[in-house]
């Protein structure tokens, strides 16, 4: 696939202190790419170097192949904070203006109104809106240009869960029209639910990037129970496709390392005369891997 985005041993320091450490990353075109990492461990940083916020102390990046940066620029929507809209004007004069500020020649304020299911209230003072309505607009207004990525930092934080929810599906909605999306957060559960590939930083140093389905090391979970457990234990232990066994009290939690259909486990215990009464199957949790790379 396209990579519209390329990190090469990208690097901020503060004194002695090492924000980001020697990045080095890939993005590609149509992805929903999770920077995930505690806070203090680099993700803004990184967002405001690849925004020209900030200056790396060394290293280099290249978006769309190595684009011109002011070009490339044109192409990127970002919200790294919430704009400072003005409470006493419309959310439609609060986007004009925002369009004015970044030069917009033919701004698509009534599509990205729409986008952000906010096109009935574009009249209402922003002063109006609730917290979720807010971060939606501030989202709009990334959205103006038609940008090619957008770049979000925290896109939830300080959102009731009505307001998550909304904002949640807003991304997955930006990302299946096309549009690449880089999203910096430290809540597990958002960044499982919207993003396909993910890095993680710890003290501004790259602990893993993928796919999020392969963070946790392993590809789902089996649930399975007979009435002699051990016996079953010693007889997954010689399956190829198993990669650790786990007692829970009257089950076993088989991790796996390949995908594997449920069914052919439970025939290839059956060719052994081992009858299951329990079988389940899990997805592998990212919050496992996360906590497993973050505790190293």
């Amino acid at each position: 696939m396209e990579k519209i985005l390329e990190l090469h041993a990208l690097s901020k320091n503060y004194g002695r202190i090492k924000a980001v450490d020697q990045l080095s990353l890939e993005v590609e075109k149509g992805t929903v790419f999770g920077i995930l990492g505690p806070n203090g461990s680099g993700k803004t940083t990184t967002l405001g170097m690849l925004l020209g916020v900030t200056r790396p102390s060394a290293g280099s990046f290249s978006w769309f192949g190595g684009e011109q940066a002011e070009k490339a620029k044109k192409r990127i929507g970002s919200l790294l904070e919430t704009p400072n809209f003005y409470p006493y004007m419309t959310a439609r004069q609060n986007l004009k203006l925002v369009a004015k500020i970044k030069e917009c020649k033919n701004p698509n304020i009534e599509e990205v109104l729409e986008q952000v299911k906010l096109l009935d209230r574009g009249d209402d003072k922003f002063k109006t809106y609730s917290l979720g309505m807010k971060q939606r607009l501030a989202i709009a207004s990334a959205l103006l240009g038609d940008p090619d990525i957008l770049l979000l930092d925290e896109p939830t934080n300080g959102l009731d869960p009505r307001g998550i929810a909304e904002v949640r599906q807003l991304i997955l909605e930006i990302a299946d029209r096309g549009t690449t999306v880089i999203m910096a957060s430290h809540i597990l559960a958002e960044v499982e639910k919207v993003c396909n590939h993910v890095a993680v930083l710890k003290k501004g140093v790259l602990k893993y990037s993928g796919l999020a389905s392969e963070l946790s090391g392993h590809l789902g979970k089996l649930v399975v129970a007979a009435a002699d457990l051990e016996q079953l234990q010693n007889t997954l232990q010689e399956h190829p496709s198993i990669k650790q066994i786990e007692r829970d009290g009257k089950v076993l939690v088989v991790l796996l390392q390949e995908k594997i259909d449920p069914a052919s486990i439970n025939r290839w215990l059956a060719e052994k005369n081992i009858h299951l009464n329990h079988l389940e199957q899990r997805q592998g949790s990212l919050e496992e891997g996360f906590l497993k790379l973050i505790d190293s």
